[in-house]
């Protein structure tokens, strides 16, 4: 599923190899996790409790085969109306990789994302309030769960989606400041276990970002659901894992 990302990647990596030397050398050492501003959503936040619908819906992946974990997330939150009718997006922690749905429950695209470092599906207590050289390596962690998402700006001034933003976990265009994290590159191979790298925030290709994410997510009430890598779904999602995934629909119609 990463291939249709790889001509961009290889490009960004030689520009990106280019200009980090630059940025390292001209900047202080950047707190670039920690968050600026934040902007609420534009209605009420939702309960997390299944809502009943007025009518069946099912969730639309157009061609893309989800493995079944996302199906059966993705389809009880459209069937449930869960996700509130706003846009939405699932995030595979296993394979390292982000649905983003509209508010009709269909597939708008998919990529391969860096996550947290360290296998995990909670955050550290008090983690967003700490300088991030005194984060360990075993913290650095992408929480799962659902959660109400914000449209925003981090300490540099960039777009973000605020996943968590006690945590200082956000989704954002991915980063080529340090050479030696080699994030371009990891994004580009074919492999998942490369794409554990970051503090706990979501790095998304910056083309993908700004095409699907920023249009679909930003600046209007979302939800983003992240799915564990250590505790069971039922754990997660009860309601999702009993909705059960033969309710889940696969592929039907093309994406336009």
């Amino acid at each position: 599923m990463k291939s249709a990302q790889g001509d961009e990647i290889r490009a960004g990596v030689l520009q990106g190899a280019g200009i980090a030397a630059l940025v390292v050398a001209l900047a202080a050492p950047i707190v670039w996790w920690q968050r600026a501003t934040w902007s609420p959503p534009s209605a009420a936040p939702a309960t997390g409790l299944a809502v009943a619908p007025t009518a069946l819906r099912q969730v639309d992946f157009g061609f893309v085969v989800p493995p079944t974990d996302v199906r059966q997330l993705a389809g009880w939150a459209v069937a449930s109306g869960d996700h509130a009718q706003s846009a939405f997006a699932v995030i595979d922690k296993l394979r390292t990789h982000l649905y983003v749905f509209d508010a009709q429950g269909r597939l708008r695209g998919e990529t391969p994302v860096l996550l947290g470092y360290a296998p995990g599906d909670d955050s550290v207590p008090g983690i967003g309030q700490r300088p991030i050289e005194q984060v360990h390596p075993s913290e650095r962690t992408t929480p799962a769960g659902r959660f109400d998402v914000a449209s925003g700006r981090n300490l540099r001034q960039e777009d973000v989606i605020w996943i968590d933003y006690q945590a200082a976990v956000s989704m954002h265009r991915v980063r080529a400041t340090d050479p030696r994290e080699r994030r371009l590159e990891r994004l580009a191979t074919s492999t998942t276990s490369d794409n554990r790298i970051s503090y706990g925030c979501i790095n998304v290709p910056a083309t993908f970002f700004d095409a699907v994410v920023w249009p679909t997510l930003g600046g209007q009430r979302a939800v983003v659901y992240v799915l564990p890598e250590v505790k069971a779904l039922h754990a997660v999602f009860p309601q999702a894992a009993a909705w059960g995934v033969s309710q889940a629909p696969g592929a039907k119609t093309p994406l336009v």
